[in-house]
Order: structure tokens, then sequence, then C-alpha cells
């Protein structure tokens, strides 16, 4: 350990900074089954550590490559931020320390500071340079933010390149109405009014408080896959659901199943997307009514015309929670410059296989979405087909790139972390 500092010291001396000591550092062994992943060809993958705790949900690793992995609050037991040290070398990690109370989702590393989105605040702990643990207490960038009951209260965060945070507000309504068959909803649909889109906020100034006048763009169901990427804001969300159960007479299980895909958004300010009026079909990449405002799943055109299309989408019920720009160079040229996300995973596909728990990346050719998306990281199920959520092994929830280039990989279940690695023919 004393070597290892001394040689530490020496090349900080010398100018060169612990980022690149990282950077240059010998790419560790991976493991021989490469942790239960299968992935692409010239790829390889260690797992880093079996699990930072139950919860797990996003993912940073910083230039020295210290790993930080949010938690979610699960029932009783609180959450926090749980930070992850290799001392060796051996691209295990071997310490971890806990800190802070309130579950959380949204991670990002800025000007010293680790931010966070918790279900209500953004908040952030000054960090000190070296230390896995701050020794202050979180102070609150905004709070007040809308949680919910029934599900999406996770939030994730982007910043921008002019000082502004990004943060989705969700909302747990399926289509702006209670959960009960052939329902009719309000039109048009209160709860936009402090929920369903983004918000935009200053990055450093301490105190604010959530309002709807800091409204960025509406009309999403839950665009918890947040990335700041090429100048501009991209989001991935979580789509409807339900519609054999709550329409039976309409649509079909497989209907339900491969039809309401989950878009991409490129949003700028004051967009207007299609949720809850309108969602993605897969049969034909079109716009449908939602049979809550009179649609049948057959017409085209109307008044989904009018909303703000996506750039690309992926398969139902993928449950898109982490976008990642891809910025390194260890992987192959066709990567550099995509999207890469986290796909949670389906949990009500019944009486179907659940569909998702993967990551996948979106190509981009000269900073614009190119082509179709394809599956990177599989094998997180354990066992196909998975019939149901609670049978599977690991569902995948954030991704982070390390200072390498190597892509790191994070899961709800354990909060385990994985290394991918390209290696090439020489793997």
């Amino acid at each position: 350990m004393k070597r290892a500092m001394l040689v530490l010291v020496a090349v900080c001396a010398s100018g060169l900074g612990t980022a690149n000591l990282v950077g240059q550092r010998a790419l560790p062994a991976c493991d021989t089954n490469d942790g239960g992943l299968t992935l692409p060809a010239g790829f390889c993958a260690l797992v880093v550590s079996e699990g930072a705790g139950e919860g797990g949900r996003h993912i940073l690793v910083t230039p020295t490559g210290d790993i930080y992995v949010s938690l979610r609050n699960i029932g009783p037991r609180p959450g926090g931020i749980a930070g992850l040290r290799d001392t060796n070398g051996d691209g295990k990690a071997d310490v971890m320390e806990r800190f802070g109370t309130n579950g959380a989702t949204g991670l990002v590393m800025r000007n010293g500071y680790l931010y966070y989105a918790t279900t209500t605040s953004i908040e952030r702990f000054k960090m000190t340079p070296g230390e896995l643990k701050p020794v202050g207490l979180a102070e609150a960038i905004v709070s007040g933010m809308r949680g919910t009951t029934g599900g999406h209260q996770d939030k994730d965060i982007a910043f921008d390149d002019a000082g502004n945070v990004y943060v989705n507000i969700g909302l747990p309504s399926n289509a702006c109405t209670e959960r009960i068959p052939n329902a009719v909803a309000p039109d048009p649909c209160p709860m936009l009014t402090d929920g369903g889109g983004i918000w935009r906020f200053k990055a450093d100034i301490v105190g604010q408080t959530y309002s709807p006048a800091n409204r960025y763009a509406t009309g999403m169901r839950q665009p918890v896959a947040l990335a700041w990427h090429n100048g501009k804001l991209y989001a991935a969300m979580n789509s409807r659901d339900s519609l054999n159960t709550l329409y039976p007479t309409k649509f079909t299980d497989e209907d339900n199943a491969f039809r309401p895909l989950e878009p991409l958004l490129e949003i700028s300010e004051g967009d207007v997307y299609g949720w809850p009026y309108c969602w993605l079909d897969g049969k034909n990449n079109k716009m449908r009514l939602a049979p809550e405002y009179g649609g049948d799943g057959k017409e085209e055109g109307g008044r989904c015309a009018q909303y703000k299309q996506p750039v690309a989408a992926f398969p139902a019920h993928y449950a898109p929670v982490g976008l990642m720009p891809y910025t390194g160079t260890q992987f192959p040229a066709k990567y550099r410059g995509g999207l890469f996300m986290a796909a949670h995973g389906s949990h009500n596909n019944t009486p179907l296989p659940q569909a998702g728990y993967q990551v996948v990346f979106q190509p981009f050719v000269n900073g614009k979405v190119s082509g179709k998306f394809e599956v990177f990281a599989d094998g997180f199920k354990g066992k196909e087909p998975l019939m149901s959520p609670a049978d599977a092994v690991a569902r995948p929830n954030g991704t982070a790139q390390g200072p390498d280039g190597s892509l790191y990989i994070t899961e709800s279940v354990k909060g385990k972390i994985w290394r991918v690695i390209y290696r090439g023919s020489s793997r």
C-alpha cells in the first residue's frame, strides 16, 4: 500500500494526475463466465462487487476509480449512497462506505459535489479529494418536488453546460385516471400541472423550491432516464401498460406485451409529448389515441399529430431507467457518441414472459440517432423464460463510464456491480 501511495504521489507531482494514472493502469482480468453476462464478441466482464445493497439504482465512477451507487428506500430501511474503492488494483472493490439516509436514484459528480435526487428533492454532498465518504451534511438544491404514491417516484438528474440541472417528475397514473376497466379520463389531464414532464433548476443555488414555473417540457408519463448529450437533453420514457386488462374488448394480451413502445425523446424547452392522450404503437411507430380518451388502437393521426415525435424507441415495457453517453475510446468506434440504456424490465407482461432486463445501445452518427438499438449486455434474468420479476437474479438499473472507458453496470436486486471491458480478439 505504501509503495502504491508513493507511485501515486510521484505521478501527481509530475502533472499526470490521478485520472491519467487510473486510465493507464492495466485492465484487470475478467471473470471466466463474464459474471454471468452475455456480451458482444470481443467484450468481457468481471464482478466488481457482489452487492452494495438491495435497491441499487444509479452508478457513477470518479476519475480516480471510486464508485458510488445510489440506494433506494426499501420498506422501513432507509436508502442512501454507497461508496466503493479498490485499494489493491485487482479490479474488485474491497472497501465500502455507506452515507446518507434518504433513498435516491439520480447520481452525478460535479465540481467537487456529489449530487443525488431523492423522490422529493435534489441534494448534494461536498466531497473531499481522496476521501470516499463526505464529512458534512447534505444541502438541498431543490426541495418540495412532487412525490407520488403508487409508483414512479424515482427521479434522475442531468446537467447542461450552462449551470442548469434537469429532473423528471413522473406520475403514478397509467393515463390520468384510476386503473379500473373501461375508465374515461378527464380532459385536459389535471395531473400535468405539477408532474408528467421535465423540470429545470439552477445547479448551484441552494434552497430552491419546486414550482410549476420551472417546468421545461411536458406530456411524459415517467421519463426517469435522462442524459445531456451533444448539447441536448435526452429522455427515455416508461410508457403505458395494462391495455389488455383495462380494455379487454379492444386489446389482446399480445397487444399489451408488444405494442406500447418506450420512446426516446430529444427534448427542447416547451416541448409537449403525447401522454396521457396518445401512445407510440409498435405495429407501425405511429401515435395512437389512448383508450381512456376514446381510442380503439386502430385510428391514426387526429389529435396525436400535434405532439412532438420520439427520435427512437425501445420495446414495450422494457422500463428505461438510465441513459449514458459513451465518450470513451476503449470500445470500438461504433459505440463512441452513442447512448447506453439500462432496461429494468417489465413487471406486468402476464400471461406472456417478462421483457427487458438488459443493457441496450442506441447508435448515434454525427450527433444524431442513427438506426435501431441493439442488445449489449444480457443474462441478468438468470432464466428463460422469466414469468415473474420476483424470479429475476438481477435487474439492471444504471450504467457509468470509468476513466479508462470501461462500462460499469449496477442492478437493483442486490446492488451488484459489473465492469465490462473490450479486449478484441485477445480476450
